[in-house]
Formats: structure tokens, C-alpha cells, sequence
């Protein structure tokens, strides 16, 4: 239904290929679904000692230590900062490596599949691909952080 809903201006050659994407993002956004499902719908009696069934399970719960909540927030800038390089230094990148490079490590397409989209061959996708993450790595050294 998306294919044909979205997509009905698009050339016959390109469906296939867009038909495998809607279906790869349909059966992923299942899976997520899912697993937030089943993490909000555990039973807290699931999570009581076996040798204490009558105890409450929320003060048997294992909290973390000042220490690794105090970590967890630099982590997280950390990573955002790096989020950050990696974009930047994505912009940087010609036109056809960015593209190579968001449509197999960004989008999971594999070799074939980036080929058909980019209208090139998938020797050019790999060298594309080769030299964008150079780029980005050597990018990213630059600035200090090492990938």
C-alpha cells in the first residue's frame, strides 16, 4: 500500500528496489515496536528473587552507584560531540561519497543495491565508499578523536 500510495509516479525500473525498502523500514519499525512493547510490559514479579517471592521487586531492584550515573552523562556528550564531526565532516565530502557512503552505512543498502541507485558500478560504489570513511577518519583525527 505505501509503494502505491507513495510512489505511483515512479518509473516501473525503480519499484523493486523501492519495494524492498519500505519493506526493510516496515519489518524494522515492527521489531522497535516491539521490543518497547515487551520492555513497558514486563511483570514486576518477573524481576522478585526466586528465594523471596513475597518481597517487592522495586527494592530488590539493583541501582547504579553515583559513579556510573555521574559517567553516563559524559558518555552521552561525548557522543554527541562525535554525531556532531562525523556530520561535518559528511557535508565536506563530494557529492557522490556522501551519497555512497549514507546509502550503505546510513540506509544499510548493500553493494548492489547503492549501485542501482547511484546509476554506476559497484567497483565506483566501494571506491566511494573506501574514500569517504578515509576522509571522515582522517577528519575526525584532526579534531582529536580517534575512530
Amino acid at each position: 500500500m505505501r509503494l502505491a500510495s507513495r510512489y505511483a509516479a515512479k518509473p516501473v525500473e525503480e519499484l523493486p528496489l523501492l519495494f524492498q525498502r519500505i519493506l526493510q523500514n516496515a519489518i524494522r519499525d515492527h521489531f522497535r515496536r516491539q521490543k518497547v512493547r515487551t520492555l513497558w510490559t514486563t511483570l514486576l514479579s518477573s524481576l522478585a528473587p526466586a528465594e523471596q517471592p513475597d518481597a517487592d521487586p522495586l527494592d530488590t531492584l539493583r541501582v547504579e552507584g553515583p559513579a556510573q550515573l555521574a559517567a553516563d552523562p559524559e558518555r552521552q556528550a561525548e557522543r554527541g560531540e562525535v554525531a556532531h564531526w562525523i556530520g561535518v565532516a559528511l557535508e565536506r565530502l563530494p557529492a557522490r561519497q556522501r551519497q555512497a557512503f549514507l546509502l550503505r552505512y546510513w540506509e544499510d543498502l548493500d553493494v548492489a543495491e547503492t549501485a542501482a541507485v547511484m546509476g554506476c558500478s559497484e567497483g565506483s560504489v566501494k571506491t566511494h565508499c573506501s574514500r569517504a570513511t578515509h576522509a571522515i577518519a582522517a577528519f575526525l583525527r584532526s579534531r582529536g578523536i580517534q575512530p
